[in-house]
């Protein structure tokens, strides 16, 4: 029995997961969990000095992950975690989230139009630089 309370069994009936087997099926390293865990974000259970991931544990991860790939900033990541441990019927929490994810959709779409442009120019260079070598 470990300072949890719980025995290593007893995680297993509970579908906890070790930060190996957690890290493996979120597709991180076990550096990046206890980077996530010392930001604040996870907090994993403990078996004896094991750390342990709950089903709750997991998908907290698999929003930051998404989070993450969508360019959010680790406060703005906790951010969307309060909201998602809060009540979801809280309109002001949701007009938050609503404008945070537009304002990060003005900004993308900004970066995909420079980037267009970006690549019209190159293709434009590219077309005479070609044009020359056939002279």
């Amino acid at each position: 029995m470990s300072d949890s309370g719980l025995s290593d069994a007893t995680a297993q009936d509970e579908g906890l997961k070790s930060i190996a087997e957690a890290s493996e099926e979120l597709g991180v390293t076990q550096r990046t969990l206890r980077f996530y865990e010392d930001k604040g974000l996870i907090q994993p259970r403990r078996v004896g000095a094991m750390r342990v991931y709950s089903r709750r544990e997991m998908g907290r991860m698999q929003l930051i992950l998404r989070g993450k790939r969508l360019g959010f900033s680790i406060r703005e990541i906790g951010e969307f975690l309060s909201l998602y441990d809060t009540d979801h019927g809280k309109q002001s929490q949701m007009r938050h989230l609503v404008q945070q994810v537009a304002d990060r959709l003005e900004e993308l779409r900004h970066q995909r139009d420079a980037i267009d442009k970006t690549i019209a120019e190159l293709e434009v260079i590219e077309h005479q630089a070609r044009e020359r070598l056939s002279d």
